[in-house]
């Protein structure tokens, strides 16, 4: 992903979740994809799609047992 585009996901996830402490951050060596972070904390991965001429980014994030018992 090139920092325009990265720039565009930042801006557009930070208004989704309200979050402006949210980060995108480019992927050494990766280009289809970037990691994202709240402050320090690393929370997940968009990946670029642009299969069959529709382009879209997809976030994946993993949810840990344990990460739901420090929030009880």
């Amino acid at each position: 992903m090139n920092p325009e585009e990265i720039k565009k996901l930042e801006a557009y996830l930070k208004k989704k979740f309200d979050l402006q402490a949210l980060q995108v951050r480019a992927r050494p060596k990766k280009d289809d994809s970037a990691e994202v972070y709240i402050g320090d904390e690393f929370i997940g991965v968009i990946y670029r799609d642009d299969e069959d001429d529709d382009l879209s980014w997809n976030f994946q994030m993993a949810i840990l047992e344990f990460d739901l018992e420090d929030e009880g």
